[in-house]
């Protein structure tokens, strides 16, 4: 049985009912292990200067110094969880690059969607960890970086591995293909194709231009393909 990652965590919430709320919340994941509740950016730096975390849960507004103050000027911070009474500072959020970002009052289901993000990113930084793969094409296996792949295509009996200067063409299935690349980092938008979210420069209608290449979009899986890769990511009026 696989072991179950646990995220070490941090609530930093200057209105005590606020904090204790997440702190129920979070012990109803099963995976969020809550090290400390803080009622301020002072707390939580002693906090983070006295045992790692892996997340923090950080409210905005609170005395002495800001959430988004206290991200800017922390060294190598944890991954952040954004929570808030108010929706103006969304964008300042996004562009601190923080996970999610959560606007109070919080319900549990929107809660556990922020949660389960924080699970699937540090569960895949560790499957990334070896960053690429062996493909094996006639009687070599040719090493590719996960970085450098745009897109794999199923040919019959066969799978096309395109990156930006090489096609490689290996005997194998789509889905065997699927099962070794980082699940954070690819998406199947149609059954013949997987592609790479960072390589998708644009998004026309059922189509998703990578590089030189148009990549169908099935109407059937549009919606969820569409919110895997846009998610939190457009800019908003």
């Amino acid at each position: 049985m696989k072991e179950k990652r646990i995220i070490r965590c941090v609530i930093t919430d200057d209105e005590p009912l606020a904090g204790q709320g997440l702190l129920g919340y979070a012990k109803q994941t099963g995976f969020l292990d809550v090290v400390a509740v803080c009622e301020d950016a002072l707390q939580l730096n002693t906090v983070l200067k006295e045992q790692p975390v892996d997340l923090l849960f950080l409210d905005i507004e609170m005395p002495y110094i800001s959430g988004i103050e206290f991200l800017k000027n922390f060294p190598n911070p944890p991954r952040v969880i954004f929570t808030t009474a108010y929706e103006r500072y969304a964008l300042q959020g996004f562009e601190l690059d923080v996970l999610d970002y959560l606007v109070k009052p919080i319900p549990f289901e929107r809660f556990l969607k922020a949660a389960n993000k924080a699970y699937d990113f540090f569960s895949a930084q560790e499957v990334d960890a070896a960053q690429f793969c062996f493909i094996r094409t006639g009687n070599k296996l040719e090493k590719v970086l996960f970085q450098d792949i745009l897109f794999a295509e199923a040919l019959e009996n066969y799978v096309a591995i395109y990156t930006a200067d090489r096609k490689i063409v290996t005997h194998a299935t789509l889905k065997s293909v699927q099962e070794m690349l980082p699940s954070r980092i690819f998406v199947q938008p149609h059954k013949s194709y997987l592609v790479s979210i960072p390589h998708v420069s644009a998004i026309e209608g059922n189509i998703l231009h990578v590089g030189k290449y148009e990549i169908p979009v099935s109407k059937y899986q549009k919606e969820e393909v569409l919110e895997k890769i846009v998610s939190n990511r457009v800019l908003k009026k």
